[in-house]
């Protein structure tokens, strides 16, 4: 990015962090919800630092936020995006869309684009219209779908999801599915792995 450029181009400045990520978290809206199911590996470069990372953040009981890129900078900005969806809530005496949260956290990070943020993350949730799932980027790139695949080993989740997705899924062919591709991602790309967590969200929230 065009700030970190100019801070460690001085000649006093200390040598610039080059960010090695991985990850596997996907989303899906099927029939009876959502599903959102992710790995647990943390890596620095080629060490692997956790194997026990929770990559999914319970915003409310009605929305999740998933991580994947930096987890410093995803758990701060969620975390964040989770007092505001509370102060919105009081305010307003009704519970926000999963569509103003994910544009509020759009907002949020698009007001530090070039300064090294590094997020690629997906709301989802449940609200007056049914299920809502939102990809999210450091960018302030903001995506409706129906399926998102995030992180370094998103394209061999995708094999995996194109192959046995439909909207028409029962509950424990999706939950089998989310689980399935994200099996095959950790085994195909080093920089995911650990346990698969697996959530659905309902109309009467998350599980």
């Amino acid at each position: 990015s065009t700030f970190l450029k100019d801070v460690f181009s001085e000649s006093k400045a200390p040598p610039a962090i080059e960010f090695a990520k991985g990850t596997t978290t996907l989303g899906f809206v099927f029939k009876h919800g959502i599903v959102i199911a992710v790995d647990s590996r943390a890596s620095m470069g080629q060490y692997i630092s956790s194997s026990s990372v929770k990559k999914v953040i319970e915003i409310n009981p009605y929305l999740l936020g998933t991580m994947a890129g930096g987890a410093a900078d995803c758990q701060f900005w969620e975390r964040s995006l989770g007092m505001q969806c509370r102060l919105h809530e009081l305010r307003n005496k009704e519970r926000i869309s999963v569509a103003a949260a994910s544009k509020l956290l759009a907002n949020i990070v698009y007001g530090y684009k070039g300064m090294g943020l590094s997020m690629g993350t997906m709301i989802a949730g449940w609200d007056k219209k049914g299920p809502g799932l939102y990809y999210v980027d450091s960018d302030g790139t903001r995506i409706k779908g129906d399926v998102f695949s995030v992180g370094s080993g998103s394209t061999y989740a995708y094999g995996v999801l194109d192959s046995g997705y439909k909207y028409d899924l029962e509950v424990d062919e999706a939950l089998e599915l989310g689980r399935r591709s994200i099996w095959h991602a950790t085994h195909r790309d080093a920089y995911s792995g650990g346990t698969i967590n697996v959530y659905h969200v309902k109309v009467d929230g998350w599980v």
